[in-house]
């Protein structure tokens, strides 16, 4: 007759089995998420390479601080209300010979624009990726640490027209000027009113230097009186917001949107080179109110 061999816990077994479960709620009451997750595969991994105490410790602190680096920027950019996350590898550049690449990556990767409080301006047509780019500048803001937000003008002229009848312009105002980096998409498009006009400047005002404020037009500088309707405050704004500023002109760029069941034909390597040489003859300067 065989008998079965029976294991019987061990009060060593118990006593880890029941360090561990107290363990997990140390982890979880101290919100340390990774670590929970990732428990068993760092001591393997500790075990295997034969880490020091303080090697260990290191590993265990830096797999945090990245895991909480990642989910924070994730939650940045949800909080940022952006439409649609254009990053600036998607922008086809090939198709926008006109446009200075060089000179916008550089800005792109330095980061000065939001490290500096510089505003960025695109000028252009409907069509020509003024939003995506704008969009992939808040991102790159965004990734590296900034609270950013997106609005379009419409929207945001009708937040800080409404705030009036509750009195609740100054808080509305430093809301939008809170933000480290604001694009503010489509200036233009719709006229406004004397009340909006002035809001708008009060906001563009406590941004002025402070904050990096991102924007997309089809319009030149010289044709915003004809939406703001205010000559002086136009000429005010303008000279605010070019101040400190780059001027990226897209007015010679084309648009991106094929027809509806048309193709654009690929340009040929010896067009795009043309294009290039030209744009470069012409110099495209930026760094200031150069548009009209």
């Amino acid at each position: 007759m065989i008998h079965s061999k029976m294991t019987i816990p061990s009060p060593l077994m118990k006593a880890r089995k029941k360090m561990n479960e107290e363990l997990q709620q140390i982890l979880k009451y101290l919100r340390l998420w990774s670590l929970l997750a990732n428990w068993d595969e760092l001591l393997t991994r500790a075990r295997r390479g034969k880490f020091s105490h303080e090697r260990l410790l290191k590993l265990v602190l830096e797999e945090e601080c990245r895991s909480k680096n990642d989910n924070a920027r994730v939650l940045r950019r949800k909080r940022a209300h952006i439409p649609e996350l254009l990053e600036i590898e998607t922008y086809p550049f090939s198709r926008q010979p006109k446009l200075d690449r060089k000179r916008i990556m550089s800005l792109y990767d330095s980061l000065d624009f939001i490290t500096k409080q510089q505003n960025v301006i695109w000028l252009g047509p409907t069509g020509c990726g003024k939003t995506g780019l704008a969009t992939s500048f808040l991102l790159r803001a965004i990734d590296a640490g900034y609270r950013g937000y997106f609005i379009r003008f419409a929207q945001l002229v009708a937040e800080l027209y409404a705030s009036i009848a509750d009195h609740s312009e100054a808080k509305v105002i430093r809301k939008y000027a809170s933000y480290d980096c604001l694009v503010i998409d489509e200036v233009g498009y719709i006229e406004v009113e004397a009340a909006q006009v002035g809001l708008f400047f009060t906001l563009m005002q406590k941004r002025h230097k402070s904050k990096t404020t991102l924007i997309t037009s089809n319009l030149g500088f010289s044709e915003w009186g004809s939406f703001l309707q205010n000559t002086h405050l136009t000429a005010a704004l303008v000279d605010r917001l070019t101040e400190n500023s780059h001027v990226i002109n897209m007015k010679k760029c084309r648009t991106l949107r094929d027809p509806l069941g048309e193709q654009e034909p690929e340009d040929s390597p010896d067009a795009d080179d043309a294009d290039a040489t030209e744009s470069d003859e012409n110099g495209q300067e930026g760094d200031g109110s150069d548009e009209s």
